[in-house]
């Protein structure tokens, strides 16, 4: 404290004399890193050398154009036609002239659609193609009742092909603007539409299109936006959308098919259907195929009104049954159809089976007893996603499914090459459904089997099926080979079985749910 008066004392009468302080310690302040960068390390590694992140390059709008045009490609592919280097040798198909039948050479179709028809050992016209294409590759409309089964769809595909080859359109089109438009009410039945323009156009220049629901939307967007559309095939509601996003233009329709109209009418699509069809030119300026199982009044209706002094043609369902399909009606009771079809499949070695229950429950559940026992089996039903309905099918087409148990979502549209048999495990409550049904078996002249159970509950559905098909049907009961009783289940599979949930339905009652 003394010392500190003395140098005051000192500066004030020696001012020039300087004081000494010790320096002060600065405090480098090190500068704050942002938030998204890392802090180093207190210690470099001594060797090493380290590369900075690259910066991802941001893709440009041409740049995603491009890679989704490239994606929509993998996505959906078009088989290309194969277009011979030389017209094709009409001499090669060769088919005598039988009585009472007509060949397809009989017609003055183009050289591309007789070789695919080669390739594919069709000789001889099927009734309503016969009648059907006398008059349509006159550029004539058709109204035709005829059934699943009956070769329908082969008459309007030639009819189309033949119409495109005949009118070719030279010069570029407008993307979604299609020349044919073919409506069908089921999924099922529009990629079998497909699958069989594949197979007769595949020697013509044709881009043939399928959209439906249960499938991407986007991509199927995608296609509409980026290619041309000779013939487009789609159910109505999936292509009402695409219509009121300006995707679809139906305004140069030459040709317009409607698939099994009663089924569209019956299901509700009938003011979907209505606007489709007024979207296309008039009937005066198209070509229109009204194709219906049933003629009632309300579709003859409709067929006069889109069509325009229409060419009647029909297939009773008589025919079909008589001609084509082997019926068999066993009378028995609710407890014994499980034996019943169990024998049937395994003593009749049955191999390829379409069976039909009537409500989603009890399919499940036959499906599963017949697993149970070591049959291979699959279910179809409304409850089942599109994906694994095509899954299933193209299992049971190959051969690897033995019975496909199934509602009647799938009793029309499904053509499956070699359905020996179709069982009725339950009649249908609506008779049309009984000749949809067997139409699964004896397709296109083939011979085929139809097994029906009438228990308690479905014995006075004969009644009304017998006035529709306007014949007595025979009734039968099973062999007693057929009622052996079912080989009994280890201890364990018997009581997982049991255990799986049942339906609430009992034997005598109706009510449950249906598709």
């Amino acid at each position: 404290m003394f010392r500190k008066i003395v140098a005051r004392i000192k500066n004030v009468f020696n001012p020039s004399a300087k004081s000494f302080s010790p320096p002060l310690a600065v405090t480098v302040k090190e500068p704050k890193s942002s938030p998204g960068e890392r802090k180093a390390y207190p210690h470099t590694k001594p060797q090493g050398t380290h590369h900075p992140r690259d910066i991802r390059k941001r893709e440009t709008r041409a740049e995603y154009a491009a890679r989704r045009a490239k994606l929509t490609q993998r996505i959906t592919p078009a088989p290309a036609p194969v277009i011979p280097a030389e017209p094709w040798d009409r001499s090669l198909f060769k088919v005598s002239v039988v009585d009472g039948k007509t060949r397809f050479h009989d017609f003055e179709l183009p050289g591309e659609i007789m070789h695919a028809l080669h390739d594919l050992n069709f000789q001889y016209c099927t009734p309503v193609q016969a009648e059907t294409l006398v008059q349509s590759l006159l550029g004539e409309d058709i109204t035709a009742q005829a059934q699943t089964g009956t070769g329908k769809t082969a008459a309007y595909l030639i009819t189309i092909f033949s119409h495109m080859l005949k009118h070719p359109i030279e010069g570029k089109r407008h993307h979604g603007t299609p020349r044919a438009l073919i409506l069908a009410p089921t999924r099922e039945l529009v990629m079998q539409i497909e699958r069989d323009a594949r197979g007769l156009g595949s020697y013509i220049n044709c881009s043939i299109l399928a959209i439906l629901g249960g499938m991407d939307y986007q991509k199927q967007a995608e296609v509409l936006k980026s290619e041309s559309c000779d013939i487009l095939m789609c159910t109505p509601g999936r292509l009402i959308d695409f219509m009121k996003k300006s995707l679809v233009d139906l305004g140069k329709v030459e040709i317009l098919v409607l698939d099994e109209a009663d089924r569209m009418l019956n299901m509700g699509f009938i003011d979907a259907v209505r606007a489709i069809v007024l979207s296309t030119p008039p009937k005066a300026k198209r070509q229109t195929m009204f194709f219906s199982a049933t003629m009632s009044s309300d579709v003859q209706r409709l067929a006069e009104s889109w069509t325009r002094q229409a060419f009647d043609v029909k297939i009773t369902p008589e025919m079909v049954a008589v001609d084509s399909v082997e019926q068999i009606t066993y009378i028995t009771t609710f407890n014994q159809k499980a034996t019943l079809v169990y024998n049937l499949i395994m003593q009749k070695h049955l191999d390829r089976v379409l069976m039909f229950v009537n409500r989603k429950d009890e399919a499940r559940r036959v499906k599963e007893l017949l697993e149970t026992y070591g049959v291979s089996c699959a279910l179809l039903s409304g409850d089942v996603e599109q994906h694994q309905r095509i899954r299933r099918l193209e299992r049971f087409r190959e051969g690897k499914i033995r019975v496909l148990v199934a509602t009647d979502v799938a009793s029309r549209g499904l053509h499956v090459e070699g359905i020996s048999h179709v069982i009725n495990y339950n009649m249908p409550q609506d008779v049309e459904e009984y000749v949809h049904r067997i139409g699964r078996t004896g397709r296109a002249g083939a011979n085929g089997t139809s097994i029906s159970f009438a228990d308690e509950d479905d014995a006075y559905e004969l009644v009304k099926l017998e006035e529709f098909l306007g014949k007595k049907i025979k009734c039968t009961y099973p062999d007693e080979k057929l009622m052996t009783p079912i080989p009994e289940l280890p201890p364990r599979q018997a009581h997982e079985h049991e255990d799986r949930p049942r339906s609430h339905r009992r034997p005598n009652s109706r009510q449950g749910r249906r598709t």
